[in-house]
């Protein structure tokens, strides 16, 4: 992508519905714990695709459903549709590619003579998808049928399944990359990535890694559900770190790091967060560690407008402590991306999201910071702007 200055270090394939996102999960705490583990050590050079079966309605549903992130790629309606960015700027080159020997009127001439499928919805009839209802039990029997049918007039048509693989496998081969798949439909011979199974994988995929997968190091079952998997099998495979900030309660270890700024954005608001659900002590310490990373000079400009300075909107914030507390109020950053603007000064902008019970308000967020050496950072400057339709009342704290 064009944001990254050398070859990603890491690409992430994952499906949605139940690897990604857990429909059972009604605090949505796997999704925030990979959240903040993406923004905190892998969006500055990584990238992450979303692949689903969804058409663009459905996918685009599923965003405002979930606390979910902005994607680098997006393969929708089951690989046929390749987008790019938070534009989602349409792959011009796939499209010509699936146009070969590909005709959607014998498609679907054909397959209305299987009583067995049922058509699904207008929105999921796509220029190069039709798909259909059937019962478990007959699925295999009429794809096998029609499959012979499309080969003997011409048509390439494709499953699920391997319009999915070749979906990824345009994305890898565009931009050359190392892969991590997390796809568990991916199962492809001689496929060089690793392929995670979800601890609620279907039961087939569960049956296909027991009879091959044992002894494959490149494939591993994970014990736990959805997002929460996929962490685990980053770990499992050594790529990176591995522990979301979301787990660490407490970083005040004494121990010297160096300045990441992603991770230094998803601290702070994991703090504005749990100071506002009360998960923390109300203690001035805090404020004060806040107060000494804020120059003394500078100032921000809150989304309802106005500007003040810094240490008054952190004692704005101090008497804000615990006003979420047992409430469902969650906060997340997206898209924290980082510019030198000037010698040890950097321009970090991003999307700050926060949830309190079913009302949703997103800003756009702008900050200059000053890095003195690796380890000290100094926020100078600060202005948050409402993201178009996502305002909100709650506007008084910059953080």
């Amino acid at each position: 992508m064009d944001r990254l200055s050398a070859a990603a270090r890491l690409m992430i394939v994952s499906d949605l519905d139940h690897t990604m996102v857990d429909h059972h999960d009604a605090e949505n705490l796997s999704l925030l714990r990979f959240n903040a583990l993406w923004e905190a050590h892998y969006r500055r050079d990584s990238l992450l695709v979303f692949s689903t079966g969804r058409s663009p309605t459905l996918y685009k549903q599923l965003r405002k459903e979930k606390p979910m992130l902005t994607p680098d790629i997006t393969i929708m309606s089951v690989g046929t549709e390749i987008t790019y960015g938070d534009a989602m700027v349409p792959d011009n080159g796939w499209v010509e590619v699936l146009n070969q020997k590909w005709d959607k009127k014998i498609v679907t001439e054909e397959a209305s003579r299987f009583p067995e499928l049922k058509l699904q919805s207008e929105t999921e009839q796509r220029p190069h998808k039709v798909s259909f209802y059937v019962d478990k039990d007959k699925a295999q029997t009429v794809t096998q049928k029609l499959s012979e049918i499309f080969k003997n007039r011409g048509v390439l048509a494709r499953d699920k399944l391997l319009h999915i693989y070749s979906g990824s496998l345009r994305v890898r081969e565009k931009y050359q990359l190392t892969l991590l798949s997390v796809v568990i439909l991916e199962m492809m011979p001689n496929y060089s990535a690793f392929l995670k199974f979800m601890d609620n994988a279907q039961e087939e995929l569960l049956q296909w890694h027991a009879a091959n997968a044992k002894n494959n190091p490149k494939i591993t079952h994970a014990t736990e559900r959805c997002a929460a998997g996929i962490i685990q099998a980053i770990g499992h495979f050594k790529l990176g770190p591995s522990t979301s900030p979301r787990d660490i309660k407490d970083e005040s270890d004494g121990e010297v790091k160096s300045i990441d700024l992603g991770h230094e954005v998803v601290k702070l608001y994991l703090f504005y967060e749990r100071w506002r659900r009360a998960e923390i002590d109300n203690s001035e310490i805090y404020l004060s560690s806040l107060k000494a990373n804020c120059c003394p000079s500078g100032f921000c400009v809150p989304p309802s407008g106005g500007e003040i300075s810094l240490a008054e909107a952190i004692n704005q914030f101090r008497k804000c402590y615990g006003d979420k507390q047992g409430k469902q109020f969650r906060v997340w950053v997206d898209r924290v991306l980082s510019t030198e603007i000037g010698p040890g000064t950097w321009l970090v902008k991003f999307h700050k999201w926060e949830l309190s019970g079913e009302e949703r308000a997103c800003s756009i967020v702008s900050i200059i910071v000053r890095i003195k050496d690796t380890s000290d950072h100094t926020y100078m400057h600060v202005h948050e702007t409402w993201l178009e339709g996502f305002g909100a009342n709650d506007g008084r704290f910059w953080i």
